[in-house]
């Protein structure tokens, strides 16, 4: 059953099982998040003035300098204590390992995010939350398919259920979730994923709204735009977001390699300083900020506050990302984009009062065209921007703004997307392949063969007619107990005819036969994870393993090229 039960998560077609492994990686990621969102609100209640959540802009200009520094002597102390000032948190720590490492992942960085990212919120740090809540996700559903023994291709997409999981507990966003799991994290939309991140994502939500409620994050005007005449300026919009995540990109990017070489603890203490003197001025750049974004939302700043406040943020979310803060970036880029659209949206009052549509529609428009420009994530920002108003009408404005934003960016600019960006900065590449993400998608348990037999290199002629009984297609000829050299068994057959001499014993590597080295790769790699041993040793074939006992293999059968060769074509 357990076997069977292997086989069927090994395959790129699997529906069922997947789908149950994503409701569950679903509920309790919608746990962490829940617990996580708890931690950070209960302790900004007991900190802030007037016991309310963000409340940052109450605290007097010595606590609000001080806090931050306090905050990153103590993020910088427990990360060099227990992970020696390595990054082990993020999105970006999610997608390198799911790059590099097929989605393992490990609790010491489960425990550092959840930990970190609250004392990243609870001082005031320009971060936001979702960053924390991905990781948190996609560690927590890691870690179940490791503790279930699942195939990394199975594994893969948990990571994706978890992160679409904390993105919808978030936000209450559930297909939003879904679509930046698989534009953003796997960078790929494949059918047989979409069941159970979707399943995932609906689960996380059901336990954030039972906790939480189902009232919105931001206060969203009714939107409409007056005129078609406006759409100028919704362009004019697009076009700055692209300016100004172009920006942001570069900032972070050249601030993250210049200080990489850096003790970690005096970069996080940095970071401290800069947004404790940027939050002197500007109390608003401190924390999540969406009490800010909401107030731009509702029109209730003005034009030289928002200019303002977009300037220092983007001072504060550089020092703060950039020098490995342990916070997200999602939650920043929204709050410029709501500064930068209601900035824009007061110069169209004044500069057009007789058609003008209100600022705060703008704010909702710049809030999605900065997540598109900045993420690369233009369908993402749309359904995003789109579950939030529960308004088919942003659709065409918000369209025009995401598009213009990201080309800005990637054709004027030719920026890569922030993740990929500070991926690059710690010189690392997360690339797309198609042949690779095919492969990635297939365990090697789905298509290996299980017609050999193993045996000892010298062998009697009785044993050699026992093992043609079975029928083999190969043998894999044992050298000190481990399979090393891998023969067609029809060679031996042909031997045993041709030979004259009746060979009381037979040495199965002097015989005339095809012979080729062989290594093992374990039964729960991917088709991806066997292209490249085979291409690394240059091998035509391996022996598949698992692992009942700790360094004890057991041999489930074979794997050459031409079965990966047509698995791709499938």
């Amino acid at each position: 059953m357990k076997e069977a039960l292997h086989v069927n998560l090994s395959r790129h077609d699997a529906r069922l099982q997947p789908a149950l492994l994503g409701l569950l990686a679903g509920i309790l990621t919608g746990v962490i998040i829940v617990l996580f969102r708890l931690l950070v609100e209960s302790g900004q209640t007991l900190l802030l003035p007037d016991s309310l959540v963000d409340n940052f802009e109450g605290l007097d200009w010595v606590p609000r300098l001080l806090l931050p520094i306090f905050s990153g002597l103590l993020i910088g102390t427990l990360f060099t204590l227990i992970a020696k000032g390595r990054y082990v948190v993020g999105i970006i720590h999610v997608m390198e390992r799911l790059g590099y490492f097929q989605g393992k992942m490990e609790v010491r960085g489960l425990l550092l995010q959840f930990l970190g990212g609250a004392l990243a919120l609870l001082g005031g740090h320009s971060v936001g939350r979702e960053g924390p809540s991905v990781h948190m996700g996609a560690a927590t559903s890691s870690l179940l398919g490791q503790r279930m023994r699942v195939p990394n291709n199975t594994l893969r997409i948990l990571i994706a259920c978890g992160s679409a999981a904390a993105i919808s507990a978030s936000f209450n966003t559930p297909l939003a979730g879904v679509i930046f799991s698989m534009e953003v994290v796997m960078m790929e939309y494949t059918i047989s994923s979409f069941l159970p991140v979707i399943l995932a994502s609906v689960s996380a939500v059901s336990v954030s709204i039972s906790v939480f409620g189902d009232a919105p994050i931001f206060s969203i005007p009714p939107f409409s735009l007056d005129s078609l005449l406006e759409l100028p300026t919704v362009a004019v919009l697009g076009l700055f977001a692209g300016i100004i995540s172009t920006l942001l990109i570069k900032l972070l990017n050249v601030t993250a390699q210049r200080a990489q070489t850096w003790p970690y603890l005096l970069k996080t203490t940095l970071a401290g300083l800069i947004i404790g003197l940027c939050a002197v001025t500007f109390p608003q750049v401190m924390g999540v900020g969406y009490d800010s974004v909401n107030e731009a939302l509702l029109s209730e700043l003005g034009l030289l506050t928002l200019l303002g406040i977009l300037t220092f943020k983007l001072i504060a979310t550089t020092a703060a990302v950039g020098l490995g803060i342990p916070g997200g970036i999602i939650g920043p880029t929204l709050f410029i984009g709501a500064m930068l659209g209601s900035a824009i949206g007061y110069i169209n009052i004044f500069t057009f009062p007789e058609y003008a549509s209100d600022a705060g529609v703008y704010a909702l428009l710049g809030m999605g065209a900065m997540m598109a420009a900045t993420l690369q994530a233009p369908l993402a920002a749309l359904t995003a921007i789109l579950e939030l108003t529960s308004n088919p009408t942003i659709v065409f404005p918000g369209m025009l703004a995401i598009v213009i934003a990201e080309l800005t960016r990637s054709e004027l600019f030719h920026q890569p997307s922030i993740f990929r960006a500070l991926l690059i900065a710690r010189g690392l590449d997360y690339s797309t392949n198609p042949l690779t993400q095919s492969l990635q998608r297939i365990g090697v348990a789905s298509v290996m063969s299980r017609k050999y037999s193993v045996t000892p290199a010298v062998i009697s002629t009785e044993q050699a007619k026992i093992l043609l009984a079975k029928a083999p297609q190969t043998l894999l000829i044992e050298d000190n107990e481990i399979p090393a050299i891998a023969m067609p068994a029809i060679d031996l057959l042909r031997y045993l005819e041709e030979s004259e001499e009746k060979d009381e014993e037979i040495d199965l590597n002097e015989i005339p036969a095809n012979r080729h080295p062989i290594k093992g790769i374990h039964q729960r790699a991917t088709l991806s994870e066997a292209e490249e041993l085979i291409r690394k040793y240059d091998l035509d074939m391996l022996y598949v393993y698992d692992t009942p006992a700790p360094s004890f293999e057991r041999i489930k059968g074979i794997l050459d090229k031409s079965a990966i060769e047509s698995a791709y074509r499938v």
